[in-house]
Order: structure tokens, then sequence, then C-alpha cells
């Protein structure tokens, strides 16, 4: 994020995480007892929109309005560089912008990360590590990387475009990586457009189509946000509604794997408490 907008202090950490192992035990014990929900939130990044770290802190800000303490992974190629103490200790580079979000520029550090199968997955756990109060990672980073990272993961990416064309090409293509590379069919949309914009509905509708028609993918919900608009006095129905819809299919997703991790290892399955969230309205 530009400098001028994260004036606050860096965080003070106590348990540093090591890049060339991030399974240590320390690990271990911070996902034992930190945040019960934790929660990734993939973002395609999109070169061709403008003010992209507008975009992020609106995001952020609206996650925030969630009740949920964040961290912004910038991974994207437009990010700021890390400091270099951030390729030893990924803590180091935390910065703590206000009281519910944080922030990590990581451009490139998901690249020390990668396996021998070219897979980058253990780079989202050293990242919940990196702020273990955190219990969501907003990872933003070009399609390539985040295909390294989610790798079987299932998630439903965001796309971000704009009225541009060569933007509305890009999230296109982000698109079409994920579907090829990780077998990902479902996705939601962001769009950056002023209000006054006309064209709006019918990129969403192009886009969709194409999507569906050449790709099989299917675009769930979409939100449009007006990135000069104030994060801490932005409240948009449409964006709440597709980041708290993002977060109970994260949830979803994460209670399904534990069940069948369970099954197959002959232990019953924990009871399930009733999830209160579940019957709200987004």
């Amino acid at each position: 994020m530009p400098e001028r907008r994260h004036p606050g202090p860096a965080m003070t950490h106590h348990t540093p995480s090591r890049p060339q192992a991030p399974l240590d035990q320390a690990s271990g014990l911070r996902r034992l007892f930190g945040p019960a929900r934790r929660c990734l939130l993939p973002v395609v990044a999109n070169p061709f929109l403008p003010d992209v770290q507008a975009v992020l802190e609106l995001l952020s800000a609206a996650l925030a309005a969630q009740g949920r303490q964040v961290l912004v992974v910038d991974a994207a190629g437009t990010a700021p560089l890390p400091q270099e103490i951030t390729r030893l200790d990924l803590a180091a580079g935390v910065e703590r912008l206000h009281g519910r979000v944080s922030y990590l520029a990581a451009r490139g550090l998901p690249l020390a990360y990668v396996d021998t199968r070219g897979c980058a997955a253990a780079f989202v756990d050293a990242a919940f590590d990196a702020a273990p109060a955190s219990d969501v990672v907003l990872l933003h980073a070009d399609p390539t990387d985040l295909a390294r990272m989610l790798g079987q993961r299932a998630a439903r990416p965001l796309l971000l475009g704009s009225e541009g064309i060569e933007s509305i090409k890009q999230t296109y293509a982000g698109c079409k990586l994920l579907v090829q590379r990780c077998a990902l069919m479902t996705f939601d949309l962001l769009l950056a457009a002023r209000p006054a914009q006309v064209r709006v509905d019918a990129i969403v509708e192009r886009l969709c189509s194409c999507a569906d028609t050449f790709l099989g993918a299917v675009v769930r919900d979409f939100a449009v946000v007006d990135p000069l608009a104030d994060p801490l006095a932005a409240q948009d129905a449409d964006l709440a509604r597709v980041l708290g819809a993002q977060l109970l299919q994260d949830e979803s997703v994460r209670r399904q794997h534990a069940l069948r991790t369970a099954t197959r290892s002959g232990a019953p399955p924990a009871r399930r408490q009733a999830d209160p969230r579940a019957t709200a309205s987004y």
C-alpha cells in the first residue's frame, strides 16, 4: 500500500517464522491456540486496475467492519518490495495499519516457499503464522503465483477488474489460468468503477458469459466499488454480501476437510455446534 496510507509503526512479534521451515513446532502450537476461524481470501491481481491499493483498503475495511482481524498480504507484481529482513522473518515485515488491519508487503516472497512439485502452499501457513491474531488473510497475488499457493485448495477467488478494455481482458485471463492450473470453477468479481459508469452491467454480463461459455466457470456474485471512496466511511451492502459469502464458503470447506480427515483416520467426527452466522443474510 502507498506510504501515505499506512504511517503506523511496524508491529512487534515474539514468534518469528522461518521461510525454509514454516512448519516447525512453534507453527503447530500457533495453529492449535490461534483463532478458531482462519479464512483465506484469494484476490487475483490485475496490473491494469487503477489505484489497486485503494481497492485493497476498501476490501480490508469491509472485512474489519464484519468484526474480522485482517492481514493483507500483497504479493502482486505491483506491491512494494519487502524489507530484507522479511525474507528471513515474515513477522518482521508485518505493519499494523489500524486496530483490525495489518499489512505485509510480500512481492516475490512466495517463490521462497516453492517445493519440488512447484507448490507454494506453505507460504499461506507462514502468512497466518506471521500475524497469529489475524483470522483472515487477504492474499493479493498475480494469477501464476496464486495458482502455486492455492494448489489443490478449494477456494473461490475474487477477480478484480475495471471498465478499461485491458483490465477486462486481464480479469478473464486470470480466471482462465486458475481454471486450467487449479481446476477452480467458481469465482466472485469486484469491479472498481465510479458510480456514474453506465457500462458496469454490460461488463459483468460479458465476463460471466465468457467464463461460462469458454471455461465452464461460474461467476457467483459481484460488487462494484468506487476506488475514490473513503475506506473507513464506505458502507457497501453488495461488497459486504460478497465478502460474507466468501468467509462462510471458506469455513464450510475447512469443516468438510476436517470431517474427511476424521473419517479416514477412523476417529469419530467432532460434534458441530450451530453457527449463528449461518442464518445471516448477505
